[in-house]
């Protein structure tokens, strides 16, 4: 008989997230992941000036704020018609890089290694799951001593992000158009010194830290993989286009790469506590209307798809569709995919600096239009980032966000067909129920975003207690 776990909530992670698995003879054979924070962002913005959605859609989350402005602005350059100079496409993309390396560091460092490495008997390293610490005593120390001076690395990368846009995490350097602050030869010269100090913790620490721990839990390479589906919108502007990427556009379905056409996303509500009327559609015809009431409900999170089919996204799926890393699907596998997107990035980082021309226009004028629709797609650090706008009488009609942990931590659609991370925990083995560590590895393999992903903390619910792991 299936033995059933809840973990509510799981540490460690952005936001508020529980996992309900049911366990027999020793292995997962089915999950749900139960999103329980509603905050109703797409509400708050309608009848809004659009220009409003730039800085109030940063607030979702203080992780991932700036994919989130670029999301909004590029989903407001194309409602208002506009390009922006080279200087600007440059500055976003730098401000952009800053935050993924900033966030990858803290994925890895201070919400997924305690999974792996024993640190002291202090807080925040305590309270642990009991489970199979497996580090060899050498390894596990550097682990612990890189946690610390990973702070400091992530304190640099939020510098080089407010060299370009005033602060970090919430910034004021986009506009619809271009950006606000003008390249000069000091904010050239401060960004590259901290990112070469980056750059070489990167190289000489997290990669390394992370393949150390690849290499003794070679079993986790097996374990997780879920569908194998993977889904990425591209990031990086390469040129005014914005059809070159550092990292494209594309998605592995089914075993195939293939292009990615955005008219063929939709999201299904029956088992989330949204109304089932709105169940199917396109974001760009989307609507919130939640029902906290529904039975079939366990999530605020909708349930994306492509095409009808569920899709992983994130680091691992961007580098797989972009060629740079093919050597599985599974829990390490995102960890080392993650490690070396971040290299790649620190690279491009350093070469699109020095294309900075002081001096050049940062803005093209734009007004806001009576009417118009926008869509902004974009890739956070956690993976495919899409926000969807219609505007009319120059107030926001309607506006969705469709984010990355939306897509990974979705319920069952409309068919009944699980999440991807509810998938990747099916066939999971269990050692010990009342420690299921494993679980935890898997879930946090993904990096997955609460705050991100449910846009009501019922104020009369009955208060409870909670084993935290």
């Amino acid at each position: 008989m299936a033995k059933k776990i809840i973990i509510d909530p799981i540490s460690r992670i952005e936001g508020h997230l529980g996992i309900e698995v049911e366990v027999e003879k020793g292995k997962v054979v089915d999950a749900k992941a139960l999103a329980t924070l509603f905050r109703g962002f797409e509400i708050i913005l309608k009848g809004r000036d659009p220009r409003d959605a730039l800085h109030l859609t940063q607030r979702i989350c203080g992780v991932c704020s700036a994919s989130h402005a670029r999301a909004a602005v590029e989903n407001l350059d194309s409602a208002f018609g506009v390009t922006p100079p080279d200087n600007a496409r440059i500055i976003r993309n730098l401000v952009q890089g800053a935050n993924y390396l900033h966030s990858h560091i803290l994925h890895f460092y201070h919400l997924a290694a305690l999974d792996y490495v024993i640190g002291p008997e202090a807080p925040p390293f305590i309270p642990r799951v009991k489970g199979d610490y497996r580090l060899p005593k050498e390894i596990n120390d550097k682990c612990v001593s890189h946690y610390l001076e990973a702070l400091k690395i992530r304190m640099l990368c939020h510098e080089m992000r407010a060299l370009f846009a005033g602060k970090a995490p919430h910034h004021v350097g986009f506009v619809p158009g271009g950006v606000t602050c003008q390249p000069t030869v000091d904010r050239i010269a401060g960004y590259l010194w901290r990112l070469r100090k980056v750059k070489d913790f990167i190289d000489s620490v997290y990669l390394p830290d992370v393949l150390a721990i690849a290499d003794v839990y070679k079993d986790y390479k097996k374990i997780g993989s879920g569908y194998k589906n993977l889904l990425s919108y591209g990031v990086f502007d390469l040129d005014a286009s914005g059809k070159n990427k550092l990292l494209k556009r594309a998605r592995y379905t089914n075993g195939r790469l293939l292009e990615v056409d955005p008219a063929k996303i939709t999201e299904e509500v029956k088992y989330s506590w949204y109304n089932d009327e709105t169940s199917g559609k396109n974001p760009a015809f989307g609507e919130t209307l939640p029902q906290p009431d529904k039975l079939e409900g366990y999530s605020w999170a909708k349930a994306p798809r492509y095409d009808g089919l569920p899709h992983e996204v994130g680091a691992l799926a961007r580098m797989w569709v972009n060629g740079d890393y093919r050597e599985g699907i599974s829990v390490i596998d995102r960890h080392v995919a993650r490690a070396l997107e971040a290299q790649k990035i620190a690279d491009a980082l350093e070469g699109w600096l020095l294309q900075l021309k002081p001096g050049s226009p940062i803005y093209n004028d734009c007004d806001v239009p009576e009417s118009a629709i926008g869509m902004g797609l974009t890739e956070a650090p956690r993976g495919a980032l899409g926000h969807w706008i219609r505007i009319k009488d120059r107030k926001i009609e309607n506006y969705q966000c469709v984010v990355p942990t939306t897509w990974n931590v979705s319920p069952r659609d409309d068919k009944g067909v699980r999440g991807p991370v509810e998938e990747a925990l099916v066939g999971v083995p269990v050692k010990d129920p009342d420690n299921p560590i494993e679980v935890l590895r898997v879930v946090r393999s993904f990096d997955p975003c609460i705050a991100c992903t449910v846009h009501l903390i019922k104020p009369n619910g009955e208060m409870k207690k909670f084993h935290v792991m």
